[in-house]
């Protein structure tokens, strides 16, 4: 693409450190299935006037990983014309935005809990909406009056409804606050102790001279 649409100067980013470096030419290419490609890319580098491998690591490229996966299972014609991709930057988290407030209504999981409870269904429920709740029932466990949902990996996670949520996320970045200020607090007072160290050494260095 980038050939076709004439690009001189060419950046090329990717979150394997292997792939990155071999491109570089820094390490060699053991893998003889691999070699070709090498090849393949050392040719094509030839045809920019400037080209630059360069290594992120993988925490910083899931967006274009999910990009590049999206992609590639989306089945298109060539000559078909995609509409460019709106990507949108929040000034929260997305699960911020998860939680919506419904007062005087019960919790998402209250038939759940109240059939493992009491093996009872809501009154107005069809012959479907009772298998449904017996078949979502098998994947929760109660616990006194707490339930759990089980995951395919055997552990456990609270059930909880929309104040509690709202609590709990309260919670949590209030503590993440605190520790970002302890640690800055920490980065200065170790800064003030290092400058001050520094300082007596060339006090102590003068007054010996």
């Amino acid at each position: 693409m980038a050939i076709d649409q004439n690009v001189e100067e060419l950046l090329i980013i990717g979150d394997s450190y292997l792939i990155i470096r071999q491109a570089q030419g820094e390490w060699e290419t053991g893998d003889v299935k691999l070699i070709p490609y090498k090849k393949h890319v050392e040719d094509l580098s030839k045809r920019f006037k400037s080209i630059e491998f360069r290594y992120i690591p993988r925490c910083h490229n899931e967006l274009a990983d999910a990009l590049a996966t999206l992609a590639s299972i989306l089945p298109y014609p060539g000559n078909a014309h995609i509409d460019p991709l709106e990507i949108q930057i929040r000034e929260r988290h997305g699960y911020c935005n998860t939680i919506e407030a419904e007062p005087n209504t019960q919790p998402w999981y209250h038939d759940i809990k109240k059939f493992l409870k009491t093996q009872e269904y809501p009154k107005q429920a069809s012959g479907d909406q009772k298998r449904t709740i017996r078949r979502h029932a098998s994947g929760f466990f109660l616990s006194g009056d707490v339930l759990y949902k089980r995951t395919p990996d055997l552990n456990l996670l609270r059930c909880v409804d929309t104040e509690e949520a709202g609590r709990i996320m309260h919670e949590v970045q209030s503590k993440a606050i605190v520790q970002e200020t302890g640690a800055t607090k920490g980065k200065r007072n170790a800064q003030v102790q290092e400058t001050a160290l520094q300082q007596g050494i060339n006090q102590k260095g003068k007054k010996s001279w």
